[in-house]
């Protein structure tokens, strides 16, 4: 049987649970509603009206908001991709993937189809790295001898796609631009921690389930260690060698540096490999206006259903009985505002993308937890939408464990993200 890997059987839907989560919002809202007008709050339907009119204006100005940073960003991502950062990443991580995917054989074009994913997930590449994965997964599926039923590989390059290693996160940047935060780019680094845990968890737990040897293992740990050696030193250094406010000094100039640097590598690229640098910055620029105009939509639909229901005081009751919950458990509670966005993530990119908004246009995008929405968006991915999307695209019925160990590596990044904002030399 023949897959067109860009076509997605009708019984997957996940746009479905998106849907009827933005169904309930409306319907708690309007039940809540009901209630106060019987109990004597004439006013309240005026002011679920003016908030979704509030709304409404917000998301198009917050979409539009994003078309110059998103340009800039992408316009730089197409002189890196044509200056060949995606085949010089792929030999670099070849090595690796091959130890972690012991069923396919070392030139079998699924290699480099998954190669060519995780170098384009890196560089936050989505346009790409999605053609990329769907066609892995078809190229997986010609591996698989049960054709109903995940493979091994299918499900480790599942989770490590749905684990969401990325090098910048650029629309969180982007999003920050938008909303005036101070120093946009202060999460740059405390979102590579979330996601590399969040990376390790993922991986661990489909190597333990599917037996790995002890030189993949080995491979795993080796990985594993030298990164956390190295954010481990730069935690310490930050902590223990640095003032607080030299810590904060320090973390800009490496967040920034490492951004800028970025940047003049691709340059540099472009220029050994000749290519027209400036053409290429152009034509990736222009995919950063259709990217803004695309989420309108679904930015207005999310901040107008979380307008309500922060204006019926649905979020009111919900976040009290969570920070009764954790009080009792002798936690402090700061970080209970910004579980919303944790727990619509595996669902939706766009409706968590919607309640990061959301938070930071109400706490302030440079407050406590203005920061750890952006942190728990960066260390998450949308696990039910790309189990969806890439088992269905080549007729996968039976995900096995691919699903709960997507899940608990978005647990361990959420988790991650709330311990890493906490301590993190904020400016």
């Amino acid at each position: 049987m023949t897959f067109n890997y860009l076509q997605i059987p009708k019984h997957y839907t996940p746009a479905m649970v998106l849907s009827y989560l933005w169904i309930g919002f409306f319907l708690i809202t309007f039940v809540i509603a009901c209630s106060r007008l019987i109990m004597g709050d004439a006013m309240i339907f005026k002011v679920l009206i003016d908030g979704v009119f509030e709304s409404a204006k917000t998301g198009v100005e917050l979409s539009l908001g994003l078309i110059g940073i998103m340009s800039l960003f992408l316009g730089f991502m197409s002189v890196g991709e044509r200056a060949g950062a995606i085949n010089f990443l792929s030999r670099i991580v070849g090595p690796f993937l091959q130890k972690l995917f012991p069923e396919v054989p070392r030139n079998h074009p699924a290699m480099g189809h998954m190669m060519m994913n995780f170098s384009a997930n890196l560089l936050g590449l989505d346009n790409a790295a999605t053609p990329f994965g769907l066609k892995a997964m078809q190229s997986l599926q010609e591996l698989n001898e049960k054709k109903d039923t995940a493979s091994n590989a299918q499900i480790m390059f599942m989770v490590l796609h749905a684990s969401g290693l990325v090098i910048i996160p650029v629309s969180i940047i982007a999003m920050r631009v938008s909303v005036h935060s101070k120093n946009a780019t202060e999460v740059f680094i405390p979102c590579v921690i979330g996601t590399f845990a969040a990376t390790m968890v993922a991986m661990s737990i489909t190597a333990l389930k599917q037996k790995f040897s002890r030189s993949q293992w080995a491979t795993i740990a080796l990985f594993g260690g030298s990164i956390s050696i190295l954010l481990g030193f730069f935690a310490w250094f930050m902590r223990h060698m640095l003032s607080s406010s030299g810590a904060v000094t320090f973390s800009n100039v490496v967040s920034n540096g490492l951004i800028f640097l970025i940047f003049v590598v691709f340059i540099l690229g472009g220029l050994y490999k000749r290519i027209n640098i400036f053409e290429a910055f152009v034509e990736g620029a222009k995919q950063g206006f259709e990217v803004a105009v695309r989420i309108i939509p679904y930015l207005v639909g999310m901040l107008v259903a979380i307008g309500l229901l922060r204006n019926s005081g649905a979020f009111d009751y919900a976040m009290n009985g969570l920070r009764w919950f954790f009080t009792m458990l002798g936690m402090n509670t700061d970080f209970v505002p910004a579980i919303p966005t944790a727990l619509m993530k595996p669902f939706s990119g766009n409706g968590a993308r919607g309640l990061m908004v959301e938070a930071m246009n109400q706490y302030g995008p440079d407050s406590f937890v203005g920061r750890l929405v952006c942190v728990i968006q960066g260390s998450a991915d949308t696990t039910f939408y790309i189990v969806a999307v890439y088992f269905g695209s080549v007729g996968i019925k039976n995900t096995r464990y691919a699903v709960p160990a997507a899940l608990l590596a978005d647990l361990a990044g959420i988790i991650t993200a709330i311990i890493v904002t906490y301590n993190w030399p904020w400016s």
